[in-house]
């Protein structure tokens, strides 16, 4: 299949990647960075979550951040609301997109959220069903699609079922997420080949990790497989807190750069990211992890 024309980038640094952050980032700071986001030409911008504060103390001020945000009318902004009191401080953030997560690994959900997978689908349901009814769109998230840190290799059958049943809540599109970064370019081919049997190939969006630096091969595997939906983080922010040792998100600058050198438009300006990784990495004191950005700022700087 030949590669697509076209990539939405969904933009994760945020959300994802900021509540895995462990320097504390202020609710200006926050707002500043989406706003610089904002003005890059993403047009999905992950920008908080509605979770205990006791689990996810990053994300405490959402209902703020997003009150503040500059919001533009062509960019989505969506919350994370994993159950019905987040979807109620969604709902009071006009919030116009949730997203709901589940998981690919029995161990992992259980760690993760205390549930099951089945568990945890059922309580999606009446989530999804009441944001649809209101208004909103919903996406989903399944995490350790190719690998666990508890049970190692995922069958795609399982991550299959798991977006089978994302589907038929209503999910307009399915993010799938190598949330340990394991997972490498035939193991990906295989797991987009199995949930296509249950998803449209265009609903289905991808979610990588770095750890083993597979992210942006995994990526242009899925791209021949007909996907056009990439997640990334500005600057590679985040990692997982239930998974030891793993990485960052792949990077959005490194994901622009790869894209562009292959023609395929995304709409997004590397400069202007570059600029909001540069700003959200002085806040974190840390310098940014994408090789792109530290590449082009050497030769800048040469």
């Amino acid at each position: 299949m030949a590669l697509p024309d076209f990539v939405k980038i969904v933009e994760v640094g945020p959300r994802d990647g900021l509540q895995n952050e462990k320097a504390a980032v202020s609710t200006d700071q926050k707002v500043r960075l989406i706003d610089m986001l904002s003005e890059t030409g993403l047009k999905v911008i992950e920008s908080g979550a509605f979770v205990s504060p006791k689990w996810v103390p990053q994300m405490a001020d959402s209902a703020d951040v997003m009150a503040r945000i500059d919001r533009k009318a062509d960019i989505s902004y969506p919350v994370l609301a994993p159950n019905l009191k987040g979807l109620e401080g969604a709902l009071a953030a006009r919030a116009e997109e949730v997203a709901i997560f589940g998981a690919a690994s029995e161990s992992f959900s259980k760690k993760n959220i205390n549930k099951s997978i089945a568990e945890s689908l059922d309580a999606f349901r009446p989530v999804a069903e009441q944001a649809l009814a209101a208004g909103l769109r919903v996406r989903g998230y399944i995490s350790c699609v190719l690998g666990c840190p508890y049970e190692g290799r995922i069958d795609p059958a399982v991550v299959a079922e798991v977006s089978r049943e994302l589907k038929s809540m209503g999910c307009y599109e399915i993010s799938l997420g190598d949330t340990i970064g394991t997972g490498t370019p035939e193991e990906a081919r295989r797991m987009i080949a199995a949930v296509a049997e249950y998803v449209p190939i265009e609903e289905i969006g991808v979610h990588f990790h770095d750890t083993y630096g597979q992210a942006l091969a995994n990526l242009y595997a899925c791209l021949e497989m007909g996907v056009a939906v990439a997640d990334a983080s500005v600057a590679g922010l985040g990692g997982c807190p239930y998974a030891k040792g793993a990485t960052g998100n792949v990077a959005t600058e490194d994901v622009l750069y790869m894209l562009q050198g292959c023609g395929i438009e995304t709409g997004v300006d590397l400069t202007k990211v570059m600029a909001a990784g540069r700003f959200i990495s002085d806040v974190i004191g840390r310098p940014p992890v994408s090789r792109v950005h530290r590449a082009l700022m050497a030769k800048d700087a040469a």
